[in-house]
């Protein structure tokens, strides 16, 4: 063998004695970190090792016994009473943020703004009195009787009937912002089938008098056909564009037929009207479809209706059944102004003089009613807050009916004066936190 081979033999001899320590190294240090008790079947006892001797306790200061920082009450043997201790606190302190957009104040109480209130300087001045009383809701008209929109409208039924000729807020969108940032539910009043710019421009939606043109009301005003499905349609595109503008709650009013003489009746012809439809069928059924596409927007879906319906079993020749529309709204909204009601109504001689007695035995009905169904809609009145006829309505009358409306459990009420002009007097006070004391929101029942 030659010296070139030698060596050549010697550093493998070399390499494999190393590698083969190398392997023996690591077969005991592994066997050293894996030996017991880590892989014993048995759990370690922690608790023995650490009263072992040689661990130190940990010293533990006795609770000070004159110290002035700490109260007295929490060093004494006997348990404290902290239901006592939180009567003592300022509640009105705690602030309570408003609920999440497209969600009504857990009670509302509003007032009602026409269009041309809320694009004037008096919107300022009720945003003030919301700011500085119970009131928390503003119920604003998007398209009220004359059929205009309150705002530019981007709706082709709209602009097509010339709808946005008159724009009583432009800037509806910024007063929209400054609500929301006052903590003010803003809800948009839409009127359906008293729409008298609908029917003059689309004269196959509207109603039509036997004896050729449109037919007219005790105003002279003409009406849409309540049995054309159109006309729902667009009431419901016109909700839809309302959410977008920054409304966070529906309400539709008119969702009826005409409530004129039968002699003026007997002349209105519905050509839209089906074999065999009734007016209580239309009505039903076009509400199902106000709801469905509402629904689809995330806002609560209300309805306004005649004071009346929570007593009537009939539809009172409008198409208004009570039991029908409590089964769809989330909200029912009777208006149940004492001055509406005829002499004699609930045995009460003259009703415009009793408003607390009125408003009682009306929600009374809707409430006896609304027991007998599953799933009924919540009952929140309008309120009159207006003079018709005499007495003159003051605060007291106004506040004689939010009285009626607490009494009977209900704490949501809207007030209604078409000039929107309303008495500071009759409301409570804003307290601190923006909310009314538990008591308030949960009067004692009857």
């Amino acid at each position: 063998m030659t010296l070139m081979a030698l060596r050549s033999f010697g550093v493998a001899l070399v390499y494999l004695v190393a590698l083969g320590q190398a392997a023996a190294g690591q077969r005991e240090a592994s066997d050293n970190v894996l030996l017991p008790p880590h892989h014993t079947s048995d759990l370690p006892d922690y608790l023995s090792g650490i009263a072992a001797p040689g661990v130190a306790p940990i010293p533990i200061p006795p609770p000070p016994v004159n110290d002035r920082t700490v109260p007295a009450l929490y060093h004494e043997p006997r348990t404290p009473d902290y239901l006592a201790a939180m009567g003592q606190s300022d509640h009105a302190s705690i602030v309570i943020p408003p609920p999440p957009p497209g969600r009504p104040p857990a009670v509302v109480r509003g007032i009602y703004l026409n269009a041309w209130v809320f694009g004037s300087s008096r919107f300022h001045d009720l945003v003030a009195l919301a700011d500085t009383t119970e009131v928390n809701a503003f119920v604003i008209d998007v398209k009220d009787a004359t059929g205009y929109l309150t705002y530019r409208s981007g709706i082709p039924t709209a602009v097509a009937i010339g709808a946005n000729g008159l724009p009583r807020a432009p800037n509806a969108r910024a007063r929209l912002a400054l609500l929301e940032a006052h903590g003010i539910h803003p809800i948009a009043r839409i009127v359906v089938a008293r729409d008298a710019l609908l029917a003059k421009r689309k004269s196959q939606w509207a109603i039509r008098d036997r004896n050729g043109g449109l037919w007219r009301d005790g105003l002279g005003e003409p009406w849409v056909d309540a049995f054309h499905d159109s006309v729902w349609i667009y009431a419901a595109q016109v909700a839809a564009e309302a959410v977008l503008m920054g409304f966070r709650e529906i309400q539709f009013d008119y969702v009826r037929f005409p409530d004129e003489p039968a002699h003026r009746m007997q002349r209105a012809v519905f050509t839209a009207r089906r074999p065999g439809d009734t007016q209580r069928a239309a009505i039903r059924r076009h509400v199902a479809m106000l709801k469905q596409r509402v629904g689809a927007l995330g806002v609560p879906f209300t309805l306004d209706v005649f004071g009346l319906t929570t007593s009537a079993e009939g539809g009172m020749g409008i198409g208004q059944y009570w039991d029908d529309l409590a089964q769809l709204a989330d909200v029912l909204l009777p208006m149940v102004y004492p001055s509406h009601y005829p002499r004699g109504a609930y045995g009460i001689p003259y009703p415009n003089a009793e408003p607390y007695a009125v408003v009682r035995r009306a929600l009374e009905d809707g409430l006896r009613r609304n027991s007998q169904l599953t799933g009924a809609a919540r009952i929140r009145p309008y309120l009159q807050a207006f003079t018709l006829r005499r007495p003159r309505y003051s605060a007291a009358e106004v506040r004689a009916q939010i009285q009626a409306v607490e009494d009977l459990g209900l704490t949501g009420w809207v007030l209604w004066n078409a000039r929107g002009v309303y008495p500071a007097a009759a409301l409570r006070p804003a307290w601190p936190s923006g909310r009314a004391p538990v008591e308030a929101l949960h009067p004692s029942r009857p």
